[in-house]
């Protein structure tokens, strides 16, 4: 029989009283079954906050954009990632206004729903309090709430001794080897006390108590494990009303507001890991059936629905697969775009289920995988429209991703022989004049783009593809006064994938070129601030960042951010990827780590090429930084000169200022003369 469990009065809970009176909310992270749930109702009574929002992640949700915070948000938006979090965020307070706001297994949330309980932390005029386990992988927005120091972290243990005795004493069930046995955790001594068995671990004690359940509430444990939560109204059509109240009575599930859920999540950690695949699927498609004939809540159970079908034996229609495909796209969810437009494929060959699947695999930097998708499409039995948006995701990929600027830039002119519209030519313009961008020849780059701009036809990807160009190429160019129109033209377009980091460069070069670093810095956060929802966008932020630390002599600093994001970049086929493996060189070189800069030097030289030609002045003060740190002064000279001039000859006048500059630290006498120079021509930093 389950028994009465009283609340543990515990000393974390005035210390979290405390570490509230000075922070905006509290993280309380530990181990599986420390109590950290019902410590956060210890502090909400204590706080006499009656109704608090409840956000309660779990493992299913964990595979669904938003999925833990369902009807809680409405999204609008989608396709812009900080508009996207700005929409569910002000949808979010509207509900909540100053209550406070529990956030329970944050370890589970999927990566939307972790960004917005990071934008909660910044803006939320209420208290904020999350739990997580902190024996599991977490996601990173989530581990960053305490690491950038908006949330107060409390680590949460288990019960001291006395506190356990107390414990026991309330139940009125002395055991002197209570605290030996269970080490004070409160999910495990409870575990104890209720089975009575001889298990030695939490998990086994688990089991055990699972295994004394009632046969009905374990089903409801079954059905849950599989998709949690359920409405009481949907799991009392699947296992019974009476199995629902033996569940709640046994305490393994759980009622809050209409949607029930386990217990404690080990509960269905440890059922689902027991589960015969058969059964599993069995319990799938029931639920889906079921779910059928309701009308979806949110965008979150729409695709939750879509998911859960995957792996059933009752699976979507083709067109809702591919509709659910495109909408996981649209905000965000690579890998769930991925399973569903995979899907759709293998049942159906769809023209709109390999495009989303093409961008689902190359938006994650796995090219030739993608490449061989877009390959299987028919381009002589495409329509225009079709053909654009096959031709456009096939020559970005074939560029950037597969290495082949030569081919991608054929590709793309066959294509416009094509073409009849003028939009679509001028959308095939714009995107040629970023692959110009890329192989350096920026003042080519420049004239297409500004061709794009001048005509009232051009459609928003195209406005958005020449206006980013052409922005960043005027900042290296040393146009410095043209840079801020074609930024606002380029962010005021809808625009695709990661151009909103190519005006970000734009921004913060002219800023530090103009001796605004304070103003390069905050535009460079904008982009590490988990607006940015998923890789490789965070790691490109963070070379927006470092580039602006390496400008403040904070080498060591850029150098820390570069390491992991040079990692993921470099995995993918993106410009992106030398850069930061160029950055990195330079950072690790003024910090005279010899030979960590020389690894990141040769694995720039190696990812370098035409798709990344535009930075090539980087490489060479790179090269210069690593002579500098050997001791070869005169090899360091030469190499930032050449890269000086390099950078002039093609162009990039605003860059060559920049190296100049660098060849001045590095001791280079010429480098006055030669800035006065471009002085002249009108080109120069402020400092």
């Amino acid at each position: 029989m389950p028994i009465r469990w009283p609340l543990a009065s515990r000393q974390s809970l005035d210390s979290a009283i405390g570490l509230l009176e000075g922070h905006a909310g509290v993280a309380l992270l530990g181990a599986d079954g420390t109590g950290k749930t019902t410590l956060a109702e210890q502090i909400a009574a204590r706080l006499e906050e009656k109704n608090p929002v409840r956000v309660i992640a779990t493992a299913t949700q964990a595979a669904v954009p938003f999925g833990a915070f369902g009807p809680l948000v409405e999204v609008t938006e989608v396709g812009k990632p900080a508009a996207l979090i700005r929409s569910a965020l002000d949808s979010l307070l509207a509900q909540a206004d100053s209550a406070l706001i529990i956030v329970d297994d944050a370890q589970l949330l999927d990566p939307l729903s972790a960004t917005l309980v990071y934008q909660l932390a910044r803006h939320a005029p209420g208290r904020l309090i999350v739990t997580a386990r902190t024996d599991t992988p977490m996601p990173s927005a989530v581990a960053a709430l305490w690491e950038d120091g908006l949330l107060a972290r409390l680590d949460v243990g288990p019960l001291d001794e006395a506190e356990t005795q107390a414990l026991l004493a309330a139940l009125d069930e002395p055991r002197e080897d209570a605290y030996r046995r269970t080490g004070g955790n409160p999910l495990e001594l409870r575990m104890l006390m209720q089975t009575h068995s001889a298990a030695t671990s939490l998990e086994a004690l688990v089991d055990a108590y699972l295994a004394g359940l009632p046969a009905a509430a374990h089903t409801v444990l079954t059905y849950l494990a599989v998709h949690e939560p359920l409405s009481r109204t949907e799991l009392a059509a699947l296992a019974g009303d009476d199995a629902i109240k033996q569940a709640e009575k046994a305490g393994a599930a759980t009622l809050f507001g209409t949607a029930v859920y386990a217990g404690h999540p080990l509960f269905l950690e440890r059922v689902a890991q027991a589960a015969e695949l058969a059964d599993a699927r069995r319990l799938r498609t029931e639920i889906v059936t079921l779910l059928a004939d309701q009308p979806c809540r949110d965008i979150a159970d729409r695709l939750g629905r879509a998911v859960l079908a995957l792996d059933s034996d009752a699976p979507e229609t083709v067109d809702d697969m591919v509709a659910a495909a495109q909408q996981a796209l649209r905000l965000g969810d690579l890998s769930v775009a991925e399973r569903l437009a995979s899907a759709a494929l293998q049942r159906a060959e769809r023209f709109d289920a390999r495009l989303a699947l093409s961008y689902a695999l190359a938006w994650q930097g796995r090219g030739r995988e993608a490449d061989s998708v877009l390959a299987g499409v028919d381009a002589e039995a495409l329509s225009e429209a079709e053909l654009m948006a096959w031709a456009l995701p096939r020559a970005a990929n074939q560029f950037w991703m597969l290495s082949e600027p030569e081919r991608a830039t054929a590709f793309l002119q066959n294509t416009r022989k094509r073409i009849s519209t003028t939009a679509d030519r001028l959308t095939l313009d714009a995107l040629s004049a970023t692959f110009a961008m890329n192989a350096g020849n920026v003042a080519r780059a420049v004239e297409i783009a500004g061709e794009v701009l001048a005509d009232p036809q051009a459609e928003d990807m195209a406005v958005a593809w020449a206006a980013s160009a052409a922005s960043l190429c005027s900042a290296r160019m040393g146009r410095f006064d043209q840079v801020g129109p074609l930024v606002e033209r380029a962010l005021g377009a809808e625009h695709p994938g990661l151009l909103r980091f190519t005006v970000g460069l734009a921004q913060t070069t002219t800023l530090l070129m103009a001796g605004k670093a304070e103003a390069a810095h905050d535009v460079a956060r904008q982009f590490t601030d988990f607006a940015e929802l998923a890789q490789p966008g965070r790691s490109i932020g963070e070379v927006l960042l470092a580039q602006v630390l390496l400008a403040q002599g904070e080498s060591a600093s850029a150098a820390k951010l570069l390491g992991p994001a040079a990692a993921t970049l470099e995995r993918t086929g993106y410009s992106w990827g030398p850069l930061s493996l160029m950055y990195l060189a330079a950072a690790l070189a003024q910090q005279g780590e010899i030979a960590e800069s020389a690894k990141a030097l040769s694995r720039a030289e190696s990812k370098h090429g035409t798709k990344s030609a535009l930075f090539t002045p980087e490489l060479g003060v790179a090269r210069a930084w690593q002579l500098a740190a050997m001791g070869d002064a005169d090899g360091a000279l030469e190499a930032a000169r050449d890269a000086a001039r390099g950078a002039e000859r093609s162009g990039q006048l605003g860059v060559a200022v920049w190296v100049w500059e660098q060849a001045a630290r590095l001791g280079d006498t010429q480098a006055a003369g030669a800035l006065a120079k471009l002085a002249e021509a009108g080109v120069q930093a402020v400092k």
